[in-house]
């Protein structure tokens, strides 16, 4: 087996990064998949930086053991305060995260009015977007917003409902009129979210899903890389804990069955 043909390591805290993995396997449905939800040890966004750090690497060992060709930060969390780590610890990898991709896109299309950064408080408060956004664009209006209650919204399968509605309009309070044209979702819970925001909000936000930028992202610098390959397909997951329950809500994320959940210690 070549390199090409090694599978592609994703992982995240829980089943929000079903969302990137969901959008991977559209863009780069060849390929195979090893995927790591560290469910035992979630959230990591109310943990120490030292902490994420630790069990990020942890979290990419076991799927370097896999004999993966590449590794996608698929938490935010993690991807803000752990890539640089990652990429030392496995330097005959590439390692990819979700934030400059999604931050790239924002940049490309926003405008004049600035750019809304939707995310967990943990993500807000790190400023990883916020950073890599005026990084790029100094002058550009930069706001960001803590939407925790929609990671409950998205979990427990209540986007349909009422509450829903309520919640999203309640976190887009205060940003109509001249505010920013252009969202970003920092969160990959929030993805499953976004027929509704769409609905709710009635079209008035440009949307940047940073689930689909990073699988756009991957494809391009793995095609760039020579490492694309030609045969595949096939998906196998981990997780630390909870594996009825993972598969059960990861069918919401992934949009169908998750199959066979290998319980996994690290």
């Amino acid at each position: 087996m070549t390199v090409n043909n090694w599978p592609i390591g994703v992982f995240d805290s829980g089943v929000g990064g079903l969302t990137v993995l969901k959008a991977l396997r559209r863009r780069l449905p060849k390929e195979d998949f090893v995927y790591l939800g560290d469910t035992a040890r979630l959230p990591y966004g109310t943990k120490s930086p030292q902490t994420v750090n630790r069990y990020a690497l942890q979290a990419s060992s076991k799927l370097v053991e896999q004999k993966i060709k590449a590794l996608v930060v698929a938490c935010n969390t993690a991807s803000s305060f752990a890539l640089d780590i990652l990429a030392k610890a496995y330097d005959s990898i590439p390692v990819y995260g979700v934030v400059e991709p999604g931050a790239d896109a924002a940049c490309r299309i926003a405008d004049e009015t600035g750019i809304l950064i939707l995310a967990t408080e943990s993500t807000v408060l790190g400023g990883a977007y916020q950073k890599s956004i005026l990084g790029k664009i100094p002058e550009l209006p930069v706001y960001a917003r803590a939407c925790p209650l929609w990671v409950t919204l998205a979990e427990q399968g209540l986007y349909d409902e009422n509450l829903a509605s309520l919640l999203i309009e309640h976190y887009f309070e205060g940003f109509g009129g001249d505010g920013p044209k252009t969202v970003l979702l920092g969160c990959t819970h929030f993805p499953i979210l976004l027929p509704l925001i769409d609905k709710v909000m009635a079209g008035r936000f440009a949307v940047v899903d940073s689930a689909k930028t990073t699988a756009e992202s991957v494809a391009n610098q793995l095609e760039a890389e020579d490492l694309l390959n030609i045969e595949g397909g096939h998906v196998s997951f981990m997780a630390t804990d909870g594996i009825e329950r993972f598969g059960r809500i990861g069918k919401r994320f992934l949009g169908e069955e998750v199959g066979n959940v290998l319980k996994v210690d690290l």
